[in-house]
């Protein structure tokens, strides 16, 4: 600490308040409150300490800093010059606290006023930091509006209310589209080595205000209140969600095997070998557009990993009809050999409701029904195990009741028989489950924007989506640069003549005459 100490006098002459600061940190070190401290509180009186000192060393730095006078005119984007020039001064709320910056502000009658330190400190257009919004964006990504109020009055020196949480977390989201777009326009650096393209979609649906929900979905609710009155109890939150469509797009290596792979015994000891791991994965879900235009984005993300065209393309559904469509219409105009493969889980779940049929009760028999009749449908046979589950309900004299799962799987597999030719897909080493998928909506969507069971807006849940997306994407930090420079373009290079930010310069200080002491006469 004193080396530090030392070390200051090195430093550009100034800071006198950050080293009076600094001296009084030390000093307090040394005391013997301190030395009588536990570890914990005094990591934490250091921290908050700390804190204050990072403030004021940043306060002395705005104010040693050139007050953003322009040698040249300065001219708006609408051409005006604006002549005149005043100090004005604006508070910034920073990770460390508050600060005020003193700048010049190039103004002329009947125009708003031109601050070029503003573009070059690229402060933003209202009182909270970038680097504040950062920490904003990204604990409202991870947890409630109420638990980042609180993340960010422990962790911060900065005061951010409730309500400009919420306003700054869609400002954060703001460039999503544009951030991938540029993306997407960038040339792919190498082609992966993994030969297979994976795409899929989803659905989840999340509670909100009754004004954003779809048209058809809030005349249902409408009707429904008008029939039961103010109060709703059990299924309150029916006609009360819109859905979001939830999306990825990632790479995967071949990974081939065997129905017997899939359908070992119960005691088998078979070992294969490791499970290739998804790579560049890309999760993201939204509640504003329409799911053709998400696939749409989807079918655009995933030609970015297949440039030239030369890998094998896979979608993973659950055999929801629309996307289906979609998926088929959208590849067909675009040329792409897609194979559409529905989920093998959503195809187990309606075998284990038909077994009950027959076996009520759980036990070996139930599960070997179900083993068996699976190991037929990865071998490629779904419509002859369709066929027999519907023979055996008919020769046990099953009631109408009592087959309809029976009745349900068989319907299920004949419908989508085209897309569970499951022996031809492990051959070729495709995955067959989306797992993907439902962990992203799960953690995209379920894990934050039910945690406190409020009712979403539009534009507040899309924009919580889309930096969980960014987030579990790994894109946040790529994103903050990116968001960051499009600011920078909105709040500054915008506002000039042709987009150009007059350049500031920092007058010169006169040198400072040092009194000399002079020799007093010894008498």
């Amino acid at each position: 600490m004193m080396n530090a100490l030392a070390e200051l006098p090195s430093l550009e002459p100034g800071y006198d308040q950050g080293r009076e600061n600094f001296e009084h940190i030390v000093r307090y070190l040394d005391s013997e409150e301190a030395s009588s401290m536990s570890h914990s509180d005094l990591e934490r009186e250091l921290e908050k300490r700390g804190r204050e000192l990072m403030r004021i060393l940043l306060q002395e730095h705005l104010e040693a800093r050139a007050a953003g006078q322009c040698e040249q005119p300065v001219r708006g984007a609408d051409g005006v010059e604006r002549p005149r020039s005043r100090l004005q001064e604006r508070k910034l709320e920073t990770v460390f606290g508050a600060v005020s910056v003193k700048r010049v502000g190039y103004s002329r009658e009947g125009t708003e006023s031109l601050h070029p330190l503003d573009a070059e400190l690229n402060l933003p257009d209202e009182r909270y930091s970038l680097e504040l919004r950062r920490r904003v964006a990204e604990e409202a990504a991870k947890s409630s509006f109420d638990d980042t109020l609180e993340s960010i009055h422990k962790t911060t020196g900065g005061h951010v209310p409730k309500r400009q949480i919420e306003e700054l977390v869609m400002r954060a989201a703001r460039d999503f589209d544009a951030f991938y777009e540029m993306r997407q326009g960038k040339p792919s650096v190498g082609e992966q080595e993994s030969s297979i393209v994976v795409i899929s979609v989803d659905g989840k649906g999340v509670v909100m205000r009754r004004q954003d929900l779809r048209e058809q979905t809030r005349k249902a609710a409408m009707e429904r209140e008008h029939k039961m009155g103010a109060r709703l109890s059990r299924g309150e939150k029916k006609n009360a969600k819109r859905m979001a469509t939830v999306a990825t797009v990632y790479t995967i290596a071949p990974f081939v095997r065997e129905p017997e792979d899939l359908v070992a015994e119960s005691n088998s000891t078979r070992a294969g070998p490791p499970r290739p791991r998804p790579e560049q994965k890309r999760v993201w879900a939204s509640l504003e557009k329409p799911p053709k235009e998400v696939i749409e984005e989807v079918f655009k993300e995933a030609s970015c990993r297949d440039p030239e065209g030369k890998k094998k393309w896979v979608a993973l559904v659950d055999g929801n009809k629309s996307q289906l469509r979609n998926l088929r219409r959208i590849a067909k105009d675009k040329g792409i050999d897609l194979t559409i493969i529905v989920d093998i889980i959503h195809v187990i779940e309606y075998l284990w409701d038909a077994g009950r049929a027959f076996y009520p009760e759980a036990g070996s028999e139930l599960e070997n029904w179900v083993r068996r009749r699976l190991l037929e449908i990865l071998r490629g046979k779904a419509g002859y195990v369709a066929g027999g589950m519907r023979r055996s309900a008919t020769l046990r004299h099953l009631l109408c009741a009592e087959r309809k799962p029976v009745d349900a799987c068989a319907n299920y597999l004949l419908t989508y028989a085209p897309y569970l030719r499951y022996n031809h897909y492990l051959a070729q080493g495709f995955p067959i489950a989306t797992g993907v998928i439902e962990g992203a909506c799960r953690h995209l969507v379920k894990d934050r924007m039910e945690v406190t069971g409020a009712r979403w807006s539009l534009s507040g849940a899309e924009a919580v989506l889309r930096l969980r997306a960014l987030r579990s994407s790994h894109d946040f930090d790529e994103y903050w640069t990116f968001h960051e420079r499009k600011e920078y373009e909105r709040n500054h290079r915008s506002l000039y003549a042709n987009g150009i930010v007059p350049k500031t310069f920092k007058p010169r200080k006169l040198p400072q005459t040092r009194k000399r002491k002079h020799l007093k006469a010894v008498k």
